[in-house]
């Protein structure tokens, strides 16, 4: 797809040009162009402010400047007109006939329409959801999930070349107590006079977890004796049971919000493939670690960081700060990904700075990290804030939220704030089927194009010849506008890593579609009006092409019939 900024700050950069060379204007220097489109329609389709930008080198009012740079615009096919306000900005408007072309466009373009270059194929790894195997994953999981997943399908829309990632924490202290209270389950599920542990993990899940190895064991008996007689080996074997058993229902309960992993990273790796040791050796060679208190410290001080971290403990365990420092250095220095973009929960937010500050001291550019972190989701039924889980008396996991609502409105309310903000998600307002609804609307719009379409096939119209020079009526451009408005708009979530405006987006262009719909009679049969049909017709192809592009970005369905 065109990029429509682009053909314009060439436009503008033209114009300096040719001010200069005839003595309309200095010599300005180095050229700010800084283009957006202006909150009041009425004042075109875009604006600069780059005249007052050149104010002070080029010693002149900016409404001046704005007035020659407008009079030696070069003619453009994208360009209508021009026009200056007060202080200084240059209004933009595109042509119509223009605008009007870019329904073919969009026609010829099907589904790659809205894809940019942007990244050159950079390699960008995007690592999310990433929660402790030691439980089902919850409603606050699923929206790191959400953000992730939509981050890296804009991203590849982008043109970055993305990888989705996992990391399984499959080692260190909270694996220790799983394993533990799935052997303490295990013994009870035999009848057996075993205590939790006091900092195990007491959901219903892990009775049920216990009970489903039981019932799938070969020999229940020689399971029961192990547990009874060999408790040592039977708390390994079962814990290697229960881990892969929680990362079948993790994948599962990700897979059914529509997220499917690239790869399963395993943290126990960092230890058996020398990662752990290697990056020890790194930080202690670029002068980073000391021993104090028994213990090994990350000096991150020294760095601009308040405080030392331990990585090494005075018992000779890895903290998680040292085996995430592994992890790190594996994604940038031995799998070679140019950026890493890491959700995390809120929880994590203290983690940021000193993850920044050990992959510096590993010689690797800290701008090759973002960090995004997720604020908390609040579940509600109305006013009802709702706590538990009706299913088992504890967590409310994610599995039951989509169960309840569906795929697509979770993933619409979980993108619908950005990750910094906290949120509600009403489970009520979730599934009514009406304009309330934001989802409902969006894929409304969708199923209501499609049925449109289908009506013209059932009436045997053709309209891939259709005149798009004949679409003039406001509703119509407003409609183009908005559908133009895509490619740009994940060009620009693609450089601040912020997803949920596409949610916003593909609620601005339902509203633009239902509009146009209202203003704008698509299949007529009345006498004379088949030229205006078939061009509407190909404008409405094109607007089911735009709808079911931002409805797969976001990862959700773009229904046929409803």
């Amino acid at each position: 797809m065109e990029r429509i900024k682009e053909r314009l700050t060439q436009s503008l950069k033209e114009a300096a040009e040719a001010a200069v060379k005839s003595g309309a204007l200095p010599e300005l220097g180095v050229l700010e162009i800084v283009i957006e489109r202006p909150q009041n329609a009425t004042h075109g389709d875009f604006a600069t402010n780059m005249a007052m930008r050149l104010a002070r080198s080029a010693r002149m009012a900016p409404l001046e400047i704005a007035k020659r740079l407008v009079a030696n615009l070069p003619t453009s096919e994208i360009i209508e007109s021009a026009s200056v306000a007060p202080p200084g900005f240059i209004n933009i408007t595109l042509s119509k006939r223009w605008l009007q072309d870019q329904v073919s466009v969009i026609n010829g373009e099907g589904e790659r329409f809205a894809n940019v270059n942007k990244g050159n194929g950079e390699r960008v790894q995007v690592e999310f959801v990433s929660a402790n195997p030691t439980g089902p994953v919850h409603i606050g999981h699923g929206r790191g999930a959400v953000l992730g997943d939509t981050l890296a399908s804009v991203m590849q829309a982008a043109g970055y070349s993305v990888q989705r990632e996992y990391y399984i924490n499959d080692a260190g202290n909270q694996m220790q107590n799983f394993y533990k209270s799935l052997y303490a389950r295990t013994a009870q599920a035999f009848g057996a006079d075993v205590k939790m542990p006091d900092d195990g993990y007491i959901g219903q899940y892990m009775i049920d977890l216990a009970k489903e190895i039981i019932a799938e064991a070969k020999d229940t008996k020689a399971l029961e004796q192990k547990v009874r007689e060999k408790p040592e080996e039977a708390q390994k074997e079962l814990g290697a049971i229960g881990l892969q058993k929680m990362l079948a229902h993790i994948r599962s309960d990700c897979e059914a919000l529509g997220v499917k992993f690239d790869e399963w990273f395993s943290e126990a790796s960092l230890f058996t493939n020398g990662q752990y040791t290697r990056i020890l050796e790194k930080l202690r060679d670029n002068g980073y670690v000391a021993q104090r208190e028994g213990a090994t410290w990350f000096t991150s001080t020294s760095l601009g960081e308040d405080k030392d971290n331990v990585i090494v403990r005075s018992n000779g365990t890895p903290t998680y700060f040292a085996t995430d420092i592994a992890y790190h250095y594996n994604k940038f220095a031995e799998r070679g990904f140019d950026r890493v973009i890491d959700l995390w929960g809120a929880d994590h937010q203290g983690h940021v700075p000193r993850m920044k500050a050990a992959i510096s001291a590993l010689g690797i550019d800290p701008a090759r990290l973002t960090i995004i972190t997720s604020q908390l989701v609040t579940l509600k039924r109305g006013s009802e804030v709702v706590r538990i889980s009706k299913r088992t008396g504890d967590i409310i996991t994610l599995r039951e939220v989509v169960d309840e609502v569906g795929k697509d409105a979770v993933r619409f309310f979980l993108l619908s704030r950005s990750a910094d903000s906290q949120m509600d998600f009403d489970l009520e307002v979730a599934k009514t089927q009406s304009q309330e609804n934001p989802v409902y609307y969006v894929q409304y719009a969708h199923a209501r194009i499609a049925s449109i379409l289908r009506l013209a096939e059932e009436k045997g119209i053709n309209y891939s010849k259709g005149d798009v020079s004949l679409l003039k009526n406001e509703a119509e451009l407003a409609l183009i506008r908005k559908m133009l408005e895509l490619p740009e708009l994940i060009e620009k979530m693609a450089e601040i890593l912020e997803p949920h405006h596409l949610a916003h987006y593909a609620q601005d262009l339902g509203t633009t579609f239902h509009w146009f719909y209202k203003q704008c009679r698509v299949v007529s049969s009345e006498p004379g009006d088949e030229a205006i049909t078939a061009a509407r017709l190909k404008l409405v192809a094109a607007a089911k092409i735009a709808l079911a592009r931002t409805l797969h970005l976001m990862g959700m369905s773009a229904p046929e019939k409803m």
